[in-house]
């Protein structure tokens, strides 16, 4: 990483999360494998194209732009404040981290995992009711008012794997920006 395309941003994993099936919660790992140009190996979001339920349904051929999802530990931190008892996977993410500021990233950041692992960054999650059914209103919680009369995401972000590798809790997680004008995360 060097010059303008330098980012600060340098955190760690703290949890890694698949599940097989399209469940909301997510088993979490004792690492996972991301695999380049499919995602997670083994996790129901896994492939080239789509795999959630509902984009499937309109169009099974769009390609797969949530391929890996990742969750700010600190947002769970906000969440107990407000009463919410959260643990890593619970929010259906697989890399659960800390440190590093994933909402501030802009689309097209590529996110180094360890010495192998490149996720780049395609947009927000958006919460949607199924995180009603972990907890009554978190997805209320986990939205947000930006004061421009539109809606901050806050459940994490979305992206999709470059190069593969194996990523485990303790990796280090740095961000390299691509080059400006910097494109704000919109929900993917």
């Amino acid at each position: 990483m060097s010059g303008s395309n330098a980012c600060n941003d340098v955190g760690a994993v703290i949890a890694v999360s698949a599940s097989p099936t399209h469940t909301m919660s997510k088993e979490t790992q004792r690492e996972i494998r991301l695999v380049a140009g499919r995602g997670v190996e083994g996790d129901a979001h896994e492939g080239e194209t789509v795999k959630h339920r509902s984009r499937v349904a309109r169009d099974p051929t769009q390609p797969n732009l949530r391929q890996v999802h990742l969750l700010h530990c600190e947002l769970f931190e906000k969440l107990e404040a407000q009463g919410f008892s959260l643990a890593p996977g619970v929010m259906g993410e697989n890399v659960t981290t800390r440190g590093i500021d994933l909402l501030a990233l802009p689309t097209g950041t590529k996110l180094y995992l360890n010495d192998s692992a490149v996720v780049e960054v395609t947009g927000l999650r958006n919460p949607c009711g199924q995180l009603n059914g972990i907890e009554r209103g978190l997805m209320d919680a986990t939205r947000e008012p930006d004061g421009q009369g539109g809606v901050l995401r806050l459940a994490g972000i979305m992206g999709v794997v470059l190069a593969g590798g194996r990523v485990r809790p303790g990796d280090a997680i740095r961000a390299e920006l691509p080059p400006p004008p910097h494109e704000p995360l919109e929900p993917v």
